[in-house]
């Protein structure tokens, strides 16, 4: 099988989107438009995957086996190293979900199907992006779906110009729409679904088609003069110069904002070898050289800093992010040259490919096993947290019971009495779940006191703070639902609302659903207590929980990098993650009669907040309270929780 002439350029291409990635990984706040560097690579990949089959078919010298075979023997082993290296590391150094995590993710990435995964798991309480090492691999796994199917299209049509014309067109502009679509009301869909990314793709697929007419044949439409070449050149700079300045994490993307670097790069590799800026810039003999290892360059970089993230529990130190970066480059050279070079050369490549197949399938099981077998908690690094976890959710529940359809960020809980009318209903977001072990502990407590009066049930979805006519829909739905069973349940003579009202307070957007500002959160609020107060039942809120914590960084870890002690909440950094919220918010709780009730008053004094109590970590992460945190503070609010629960005590 022939290959098309080696351009340098090209690699100086690649180096541009490699380290446009890299800074943004491990510096986001000053290349905040990094991750367009993604962009680059897929067009990239169009166009020469699709420059080879192109050019092969038009010769009658294609091979599927070989076609399949260079790309297992190109992908296949940095990918292996990293992915062995990731789950050794992984053995050592993380927790047991953590490890759960890794597994399933190492079983998506050896199947190509990360992106899958990754957007199963983008729910509202997904684990943060940081803490997932083998996350970047969603953008190998596209373009190794694309390197599936896309040559047994082009098989199929390429003898019918017209019909593999119209496809193609029709693919790029279907898959663009879907693109744009999805970016406005669903992120992660736009994001990881390959419907909405492989337009990146064949826009250089468009262009090694017509590079390929211009070799195989003599028509002068396809080819380009030098003044051409050079205003594409140019025009492609610019593209990328004002993607890299204007494009961040706030614009809603890919959707349009994706064409800046598509075409940039459409653009430049177009301009060909000897526009000035291909010629001087992108085929320097550096930039050649970072392209040369880009890949096992992407490969190496992330899990280098997400491990540093994860065993730090805590964004690791300048020092330490410019370490794994240049870790990783080095780590990429030996890989680049001790194994990619011996292995894609020599004899013997069946049995490589064979080998590497073999390898790939093994890692993927190992993932598997790791995953189903829970992170086998039995390790020792597993072992070091303990009696704490941090997907212990038992108090989060279906709220089937009261919608009769499940929702996927259900936060309901049946409490402590599901078979006796309740008393009291709490609602809120998932912060607000988080106080229903609180309630129950405080039941348990009454009990015991010979009090059987307290019963209540509580209503809850992800980020709904469950006020009358704000929110997403699956949040309406929610609220409606609740409003309905408390109109009708004459027991019920007490609401309670909890939520991270720090999240709402200023105004908020769900996701590109819908969004608020503060003055609308304001009249929510008002109308819903008021609701309530009409039909008299007393209305009590619950202010948020202090937000900041670090609750990994309680557990010492058998691998660290530094002797920092993370497991500190100050008192300055709650007042800050509140966003000046409190003052203003009890004013109005004061305006409207409502009695409150502040969980700081028992976690905090002037200095710092409580993150344990002894071994037991009181928080799950940053702002929601483990199976612990509850308890806690009904132990140590009993009293007054008694007085502002029982109406009969007023």
């Amino acid at each position: 099988m022939n290959h098309p002439k080696y351009r340098p350029d090209i690699d100086g291409l690649r180096a541009i989107a490699v380290l446009s990635v890299l800074g943004f990984h491990a510096f986001p706040a000053q290349f905040k438009a990094g991750f367009i560097g993604v962009d680059i690579f897929f067009v990239i990949s169009g166009f020469l995957i699709s420059s080879i089959i192109f050019e092969n078919l038009a010769r009658g010298s294609f091979s599927f086996l070989e076609f399949y075979g260079r790309r297992i023997k190109r992908i296949f082993p940095a990918l292996a190293l990293v992915l062995f290296t990731s789950f050794t590391f992984a053995w050592f150094a993380l927790f047991a979900d953590e490890f759960e995590q890794l597994g399933k993710h190492m079983a998506a990435g050896a199947a190509f199907i990360s992106n899958f995964a990754l957007w199963q798991e983008s729910g509202y309480f997904d684990n943060a992006a940081e803490t997932k090492p083998l996350l970047h691999l969603w953008s190998l796994a596209i373009e190794e779906q694309f390197y599936i199917f896309w040559p047994l299209l082009v098989w199929a049509t390429w003898k019918r110009k017209w019909l593999f014309i119209t496809i193609l067109i029709t693919l790029l502009l279907v898959s663009f729409g879907i693109n744009v679509y999805f970016v406005r009301i669903d992120r992660a869909t736009a994001f990881f679904f390959p419907g909405s990314r492989v337009w990146e793709l064949l826009i250089g697929v468009v262009l090694a088609y017509f590079s390929t007419q211009s070799r195989e044949t003599s028509a002068k439409s396809f080819r380009l003069n030098q003044t051409h070449k050079q205003v594409l050149s140019t025009l492609g700079v610019l593209l990328l110069a004002f993607a890299f300045y204007r494009i961040d994490k706030t614009r809603p993307y890919p959707g349009t904002w994706a064409l800046l670097p598509v075409l940039g790069s459409f653009c430049l590799i177009a301009a060909g070898t000897n526009a000035w800026f291909n010629r001087y810039v992108l085929a320097n003999r550096a930039m050649v050289g970072i392209g040369l290892i880009s890949y096992p360059l992407y490969l190496w970089h992330w899990p280098l800093l997400t491990f540093a993230r994860i065993v730090e529990s805590e964004t690791p130190a300048i020092k330490f992010r410019v370490a794994a970066l240049l870790l990783s480059v080095v780590l990429a050279w030996l890989t680049y040259r001790f194994l990619e070079k011996p292995i894609r050369s020599g004899s013997n490549q069946r049995m490589k490919i064979t080998a590497l197949c073999m390898a790939m399938a093994a890692l993927g099981t190992a993932g598997y096993i790791t995953y189903i077998q829970n992170g086998f908690p039995q390790r020792a690094a597993a072992q070091a947290s303990n009696i704490n976890t941090w997907d212990n959710l038992t108090f989060a529940q279906t709220c089937r019971f009261l919608t009769l359809a499940k929702e996927q960020d259900d936060w309901c809980n049946q409490g402590n009495a599901p078979d006796k009318a309740p008393t009291h209903v709490l609602m809120g977001d998932s912060v607000g779940n988080g106080f229903a072990p609180m309630l129950q502990t405080y039941a348990a407590e009454q009990h015991k006191a010979g009090e059987h009066t307290f019963v209540f049930k509580q209503f809850g979805r992800g980020a709904c703070p469950m006020l009358l006519g704000i929110g997403p829909e699956h949040c309406i739905e929610l609220t409606q639902a609740a409003k309905t069973y408390i109109d009708q349940n004459k027991s019920i003579h007490t609401v309670i609302l909890a939520a991270n009202w720090t999240l709402y307070f200023h105004g908020h957007e769900w996701f590109g659903h819908s969004k608020i500002d503060a003055q609308e959160f304001q009249q929510a609020f008002t109308n819903t207590v008021r609701h309530y107060q009409s039909l008299g039942k007393r209305v009590i809120v619950i202010l948020a929980p202090p937000i900041g914590a670090n609750p990994r960084a309680c557990v010492v870890r058998p691998l660290r990098l530094s002797t920092e002690n993370n497991c500190i909440l100050q008192m300055q950094d709650v007042l800050n993650n509140s966003r000046n919220y409190k003052t203003p918010f009890v004013a109005w709780l004061n305006a409207l009669h409502v009695e409150f009730f502040d969980p700081e008053r028992y976690l905090c004094n002037e200095m710092a907040c409580k993150v344990t109590d002894g071994p037991r970590i009181l928080y799950l992460d940053h702002e929601h309270f483990s199976e612990f945190g509850g308890p806690y503070l009904a132990n140590q609010a009993q009293k007054d929780l008694q007085l502002i629960l029982s109406p009969s005590l007023k």
